[in-house]
């Protein structure tokens, strides 16, 4: 995820890989909310990962959270 990461905050990066979320596959296996729940993640974060999840043809998976 580094040329997503160039574009976020130092604490949602900080978050992401507290939460070791390393690849954009692995942050597609998140619901949106679970992300948006994370410290340092905030709207515009969120609109980055969207984007970045689109362009590579993923998405936030709302239908499963995890534990």
């Amino acid at each position: 995820m580094d040329d997503t990461t160039s574009e976020m905050s130092a604490p949602a990066e900080r978050a992401l890989k507290a939460a070791y979320i390393d690849t954009l596959e692995q942050l597609s296996t998140y619901s949106k909310q679970e992300i948006a729940a994370l410290h340092g993640v905030g709207p515009s974060v969120l609109r980055v990962l969207e984007s970045t999840l689109r362009e590579q043809g993923l998405r936030f998976n709302d239908s499963e959270i995890h534990s």
